[in-house]
């Protein structure tokens, strides 16, 4: 009788999970390699709110992934509809046409079939009700195409992936480097984890201040790190090592509005609550009292990847968001925090006097500039773009524009926090990596951020966890079942 194939996913979070249960799904004897300690292991997914944007048509698919959504929540609630043609067409928008058509419709025709399978093997989800939602009237509508998360956020997706991997029987090794692709499996140390197949699902090179600054660019070093402190492009440099060929943004990164005084990793007591989302309801001013960005031109699912590296660009790398008491109560939960950097006043003039490192004339100037510039005339609707701009200022502010007039008003320090980088390796919609020579590698697979090709220059919220569990789903059934 032969031996089942033996798999060896090298990662520890969504895209590692997805593809070792996919693996084991086939037969497969299947190990995975974490590098992090138990205590600190699920890479980059645990640091995640658990959003995972996919196409749907409407209220019916939410329920099918959310069953226990009852009539009267569903009778409350716009869903909409978020379609395939939509998604392909934000991730094509958002990456400026520079996506690779095939990973991307690939990622969008089975984003929903690869939550209900993991559905199926016991993941729950539920709607992401406040954050990507507002009570309209007796109407909670959700907006921006992100409509469901994790239950537990990215620790409870986490914990799901452990707890299915580990009653499937797959071997799963805490505190493992992968050091070296070799023949036959993956070097560790001075022992071989035999494999016929190997899964990279590592992560990228993120956490690797050396790289960052070599591939990102000068000041890059200089970021905070949203997430794990183990994803340094092991995966990454063993494969080309290997002979692949690189591929996608490798100047390119998510990177978001971060607290200032947040630490230079993730703190996996914070979570993702160091984030701050909400500047599309106010505004950002830099060191020099100055807007620097068009804080509404689109939902935050469409900007907020890009705008951390436009805070890194500032004068000393930080900025600061206001806001008055007109919009306070539509902040984010992530505003609560008690490790939040934050000021208050009862005026404009005494803000901006306590804005630290901000030069308050300026800032002051500003402010009433762009008070004066408000089209006070458009009704201000949060779930929609609602055209409620600015004229005769640069940069203008598309949408969401309310004058700051109304005390108490609060402004929030920020830096820029990466999550992680566009450039990875050259995978195929099958997800083999392929080599220099512009064929499949035998036996080796990617998914998850090391993939290069699917995102450039910015990111559709909530678009990178479906696309570690598709292509995860993918590398794992692949290494399984390829020769």
């Amino acid at each position: 009788m032969s031996q089942p194939r033996r798999v060896v996913v090298v990662g520890g979070g969504n895209a590692a999970f997805c593809a070792a249960i996919g693996a084991r799904e086939q037969g497969a004897d299947v190990v995975l390699l974490e590098r992090a300690p138990f205590e600190l292991r699920g890479g980059n997914s645990r640091f995640t709110a658990g959003g995972m944007r996919f196409a749907y048509e409407g209220s019916e698919e939410i329920r099918s992934l959310v069953p226990d959504l009852s009539e009267a929540e569903l009778s409350r609630t716009d869903f909409g509809a978020y379609t395939r043609d939509q998604f392909y067409d934000d991730m094509c928008r958002i990456t400026q046409y520079r996506t690779d058509a095939d990973l991307a419709v690939k990622l969008v025709d089975e984003s929903f079939d690869t939550l209900k399978w993991m559905a199926g093997h016991g993941v729950r989800f539920l709607p992401m009700y406040g954050r990507q939602s507002f009570r309209i009237g007796d109407t909670v509508r959700f907006w921006g195409g992100l409509t469901i998360e994790a239950w537990g956020g990215g620790p409870g997706l986490v914990d799901s992936l452990t707890d299915i991997a580990k009653g499937m029987g797959i071997d799963i090794r805490y505190g493992v480097r992968g050091e070296a692709l070799v023949p036959g499996g993956v070097r560790i140390g001075a022992e071989t984890v035999k494999a016929d197949a190997v899964v990279l699902a590592c992560g990228g090179f993120e956490s690797n201040a050396a790289w960052r600054a070599q591939y990102l660019g000068a000041g890059w070093e200089l970021a905070k790190v949203r997430g794990t402190r183990f994803n340094t492009g092991d995966g990454i440099r063993m494969a080309i090592e290997a002979g692949a060929a690189s591929r996608g943004n490798w100047s390119g990164c998510h990177a978001v509005a971060w607290d200032m005084n947040a630490p230079e990793f993730g703190d996996l007591d914070v979570g993702d609550n160091f984030q701050k989302h909400s500047y599309p309801l106010g505004i950002m001013l830099n060191a020099e009292g100055n807007r620097f960005v068009d804080e509404g031109a689109d939902y935050r699912n469409y900007t907020y990847a890009k705008y951390g590296r436009e805070v890194l660009a500032q004068t000393g790398q930080f900025a600061w968001q206001i806001f008055d008491a007109k919009v306070s109560e539509l902040l984010r939960d992530e505003y609560r925090i008690r490790q939040v950097t934050r000021v208050t006043a009862d005026s404009l003039e005494t803000l901006v006097q306590r804005l630290d490192g901000v030069d308050a004339a300026q800032a002051l100037t500003t402010l009433r500039a762009y008070n004066s510039a408000v089209d006070a005339d458009t009704p201000f609707d949060p779930a929609v773009k609602d055209g409620r701009g600015t004229r005769g200022i640069s940069p203008p502010k598309s949408n969401w524009a309310n004058t700051l007039d109304t005390p108490p008003f609060e402004a929030y320090g920020v830096s820029c926090g990466i999550t992680f980088t566009f450039g990875g390796l050259h995978a195929d919609t099958e997800s083999r990596v392929i080599g220099v020579d512009g064929a499949p590698m035998p036996g080796l697979f990617a998914a998850g951020e090391l993939m290069g090709g699917l995102f450039f220059f910015n990111y559709p919220g909530g678009s990178g966890l479906t696309s570690g569990a598709v292509f995860g789903r993918t590398a794992g059934r692949n290494a399984a079942l390829v020769d």
